[in-house]
């Protein structure tokens, strides 16, 4: 749980408190918890270690159980490394991509990762953060405080609109995760809190209707590749926040028209494996084992 009921009450507190943004959202977070702010940081560090190792836990040969996913974080990780700045995307953009393929891998392979906000959802925090990490030299400290800002424009799309792929179709899940590393991205780069909110209302809206249509009901086509679709929303966000581009929409009323749309999406779009993808020849012929009436 968080305090704030929506992002205007949340930049407004701030404002009143005097405090960063990440401070005050840190301070809610241990009246909700009923924890010490040292014990908050350190829940925090840790879900950033754990991000760091899963991306460095990355083997290429690993493959998901099912067989549909595996190896293709390595295989963009070597491109970005031949290509440089001279690929489509440049070397950073090719690192971004890289990382959310890396850690999409790692969910459907079983391993620890952090779900942020959901499991499926996983790569486009560290994907953005990470690089930026190495890219600019950041400290540990800086990025803790990013994940407070993140973690409390997540606290707000969960209350006011939603976060599972079943109640709201992938716009709640990739869009969700893009919405909360935009703002943080902001931060990282010394934006304002008004600018980390027009951040996370531009990633909502380009990611808006967004369906949730696993092959085979599971976490792995095309959620993974779509982690990379959120990470560069979060980037193209942040970017033209920080030029001092807005939304025309206010942020709490995009998150309004999230919650609408995904109540209005057919429950064939809402993570049953019964429309989109997963209903192509490809999808409705592949049954993973243990798969056969999905």
């Amino acid at each position: 749980m968080i305090d704030f009921q929506s992002i205007e009450q949340m930049l407004r507190d701030t404002e009143e408190q005097g405090l960063p943004l990440w401070e005050n959202i840190q301070l809610s977070d241990c009246r909700q918890q009923d924890i010490s702010r040292e014990a908050s940081w350190k829940k925090m560090s840790g879900l950033l270690e754990a991000m760091i190792q899963a991306d460095e836990s990355y083997r290429e040969e690993d493959r998901s159980n099912s067989g549909l996913t595996g190896g293709d974080g390595g295989r963009m990780t070597r491109y970005g490394r031949q290509t440089g700045e001279d690929s489509l995307c440049g070397a950073f953009f090719s690192e971004v991509i890289a990382g959310a393929l890396r850690m999409g891998e790692c969910n459907a392979c079983m391993k620890r990762i952090v779900a942020a906000p959901t499991a499926g959802a996983c790569g486009v925090l560290p994907a953005v953060l990470l690089p930026c990490r190495r890219r600019y030299g950041l400290s540990d400290e800086a990025l803790v405080q990013a994940l407070y800002i993140a973690s409390g424009f997540g606290m707000i799309i969960a209350e006011r609109a939603c976060i599972a792929g079943a109640e709201g179709g992938c716009q709640a899940e990739i869009g969700s995760a893009a919405a909360m590393a935009a703002p943080a991205l902001v931060f990282l780069q010394g934006g304002a809190p008004g600018q980390m909110a027009q951040a996370c209302a531009m990633a909502v809206k380009n990611l808006l209707g967004l369906v949730c249509d696993p092959v085979g009901g599971l976490v792995e086509v095309p959620c993974v590749k779509r982690n990379v679709i959120g990470a560069m929303d979060a980037l193209s966000a942040a970017q033209m926040a920080l030029a001092g581009i807005e939304s025309r929409v206010p942020p709490d009323e995009v998150l309004d028209a999230m919650r609408w749309v995904g109540q209005s999406l057919p429950a064939t779009l809402r993570e049953t494996g019964q429309g989109g993808l997963a209903v192509t020849p490809f999808g409705q012929q592949y049954r993973p084992e243990g798969m056969e009436g999905a």
